[in-house]
């Protein structure tokens, strides 16, 4: 999918923007941005793709993503139907990393915040109570005016550099690549597979969207993503597996089929490299926490 540049609009009376979205299609597009997002989702469930990580993104999720990384949440299709049952529901902060100034974050005691802004560069998942704290941080930042709209940014991360609930999504060697005729190709590939990973993709089927011979494509890819075309399918069969465990509608057998495995050995030893864990361990933990 192609990354978007993305302008951020902010008010001429204010130095950053924070809004609320209820619709799904705000955020599903593949795209990045000079400004720093904070992003809290009170509700909603689909695919998240940040940098080269690839899972799934549920109701409660807070990320901060890094300046001019290419992210994208992709609602699932329950949210674009023509009288859905379940809504989306957004927070999200648009920030420069200077807006402050250029030599705030020099300050000793921004030392933390700095290092916190550089790591969510790689994109950044906060969890825990951590995770529940900015939440609510956010949602005051939706209405208040003025030097309070920066106090509770700053709070906000003072909080999350202080914390040790907090995970980096992309790879250490990730790197951003923006050339627009690269951009398009993958755009193409990431679309394909997305529409169509719950059957068989083969090699040239795939190489044929990139207009590339299956080897070049293997190393195009690789070289790109920094992981293999099968692993990146893999990744997208077992998001979906996870909504299908979640949805407690299925069997373990049909899901393992509903998401692309023809066998139930090679679903969970996928399950089980991806998530850590096996697809029972996964379904217990998660309905225990309910």
């Amino acid at each position: 999918m192609k990354p978007l540049l993305l302008k951020i609009s902010t008010n001429p009376l204010q130095s950053f923007s924070i809004r609320q979205d209820k619709v799904p299609y705000i955020n599903n597009r593949w795209h990045y941005h000079p400004e720093v997002e904070l992003i809290h989702i009170e509700k909603g469930e689909g695919m998240q793709f940040v940098g080269d990580s690839v899972k799934r993104f549920t109701s409660g999720d807070v990320l901060l993503i890094g300046s001019n990384l290419s992210h994208y949440w992709r609602f699932d299709d329950a949210y674009f139907e023509d009288d859905p049952k379940v809504r989306a529901d957004v927070r999200v902060a648009h920030f420069c990393e200077e807006f402050w100034g250029s030599t705030f974050l020099s300050l000793p005691e921004n030392k933390l915040i700095k290092s916190t802004l550089e790591k969510a560069r790689l994109g950044m998942q906060i969890t825990g109570k951590t995770r529940q704290a900015v939440s609510l941080l956010l949602e005051q930042s939706l209405h208040v005016e003025g030097a309070k709209r920066i106090i509770l940014l700053l709070e906000t991360l003072d909080l999350i550099s202080q914390s040790p609930d907090t995970h980096i999504l992309s790879s250490i060697g990730f790197k951003q690549n923006h050339e627009k005729v690269e951009e398009e190709r993958i755009n193409k590939i990431y679309d394909y597979s997305l529409a169509n990973f719950k059957n068989k993709i083969e090699l040239h089927e795939i190489s044929a969207v990139a207009h590339l011979s299956p080897n070049s494509f293997c190393r195009y890819f690789k070289s790109k993503t920094r992981k293999t075309y099968t692993q990146f399918l893999t990744e997208i069969k077992i998001g979906h597996a996870c909504k299908l465990i979640m949805d407690n509608r299925l069997d373990m057998k049909q899901i393992c089929f509903e998401s692309g495995f023809n066998n139930l050995t090679s679903f969970h030893k996928s399950f089980k490299g991806i998530t850590g864990k096996t697809p029972l361990l996964y379904q217990k933990e998660f309905f225990n926490r309910k």
